[in-house]
């Protein structure tokens, strides 16, 4: 009789370890075949049952031979430092077959309806701030406000428009039910919902930014080769896919509210999209953010990899952190000068975390006062039924969970 699978040092659920075990002896008996994370092999297996074209739209050839090379650079870091468990390679692989899936039928809509990425756009507002540092609050209440549009979670996740009903919500829905098996924390790291107000981190991903999978797998060489190249062709494809979903809902006239940490590494060429987005910078003590943002990403990365190593982790959220931090001062200070190059932008306005514990209403309404938008009281109203759902939500309980992580 086998012996049970060895518990990881850093918490997860014991199904995750069933599930490596079963995985290692299916592949050694033959029931079923390793996954692959080469590029080429990715790509055949994108097309399976897809569109024989469509890798093009927009741009053309220009941004798919990046989007190629950033899959290339991934599937490269992935196989040499993510030390991925039979679980996480089975995951890293569906992710990529997925996205690159995703990538063919947006191309191959876009080839068919270009006049969608011509959609006139009200400019958006975007939520500028470290990852755990107050930016899902930020967005939420912006959000609420009727006068905003807002992307749903299933619609992150799944941008291709799938006509009606819309069976989007259904598929994020049974996402969500398998993700919580997976990691009965989930929902107390980030308060999710189908149809709720989320952060576009699902259309990042789809671009092969790293935000999404630094988070979850141990890629360094991708994240430095990212963070020390022009993001522009990520956020050209980011607007494309901003520019389908409001044509498809019909929301493009008012402004968008966007929210992605990794904004706060990428801002210029964010806003080279959008030259006339409002900015509001979300900010939170840096030691507290490196806490949050190391328990985060220790629960993502003990489901995957068997070497996930809680100080390694740490030292790195903390290296981010000091990025990020930097890139956005940088930013602000270039907005506030009234700098035209490299970045061009509507109002500008900041937000502490501290303030917003302290008293929300006056932060967010000084928000409104620099941002030049009027705050009436449907918007106030909206604003006290999100904070009362958020008061309720499990994701309070992450304040006390950094310890969970911690080694036996």
């Amino acid at each position: 009789m086998s012996a049970l699978p060895r518990p990881h040092p850093l918490a997860r659920a014991a199904l995750v370890d069933r599930l490596n075990g079963w995985l290692e002896r299916a592949w050694r008996v033959g029931l079923s075949s390793r996954p692959s994370l080469d590029p080429a092999a990715l790509w055949a297996s994108a097309r399976l049952g897809g569109p024989a074209a469509g890798e093009h739209g927009g741009r053309g050839a220009e941004d798919i031979a990046d989007f190629r090379t950033r899959l290339e650079r991934l599937c490269t870091a992935l196989e040499g430092e993510a030390a991925l468990n039979p679980l996480g390679r089975t995951i890293a692989h569906g992710q990529l077959v997925r996205v690159l899936r995703q990538r063919l039928r947006l191309g191959a809509l876009w080839q068919r309806r270009p006049e969608l990425l011509a959609t006139p756009l009200a400019p958006p507002i975007l939520v500028v701030g470290q990852m755990r540092g107050g930016t899902t609050r930020v967005h939420r209440l912006l959000a609420a406000d009727p006068a905003h549009a807002a992307t749903r979670f299933c619609d992150s996740w799944h941008p291709l428009p799938r006509g009606f009903p819309d069976p989007r919500p259904a598929y994020a829905a049974a996402t969500l039910a398998f993700v919580r098996r997976l990691n009965p924390w989930i929902d107390s790291i980030h308060p999710f919902g189908t149809t709720r107000p989320d952060e576009e981190l699902g259309w990042l991903a789809a671009a092969l930014s790293p935000c999404a999978y630094e988070a979850q797998w141990c890629v360094p060489a991708f994240s430095r080769w990212s963070e020390e190249r022009d993001p522009a062709p990520v956020y050209r494809e980011f607007a494309r896919i901003l520019a389908t979903d409001a044509a498809h809902g019909g929301n493009a006239g008012r402004p968008r509210v966007l929210k992605v940490p990794q904004f706060a590494e990428d801002l210029p060429a964010l806003i080279a999209q959008f030259p006339g987005a409002r900015v509001v910078f979300a900010r939170r003590a840096a030691e507290d953010v490196v806490r949050s943002a190391t328990s985060l990403v220790a629960n993502q990365m003990a489901i995957q990899s068997d070497a996930a190593d809680l100080g390694r982790i740490a030292a790195e959220c903390r290296r981010k952190v000091v990025l990020r931090e930097a890139r956005m001062d940088d930013a602000a200070a270039r907005l506030s000068a009234g700098d035209a190059a490299p970045i061009v932008s509507g109002a500008v306005a900041e937000v502490a975390f501290a303030d917003l514990d302290r008293h929300w209403e006056g932060a967010i309404a000084a928000v409104y006062r620099d941002l030049g938008l009027p705050l009436t009281r449907t918007a106030i109203a909206a604003m006290r039924a999100e904070q009362g759902r958020a008061a309720q939500g499990p994701h309070r309980a992450h304040r006390a969970s950094y310890q969970r992580f911690a080694r036996a």
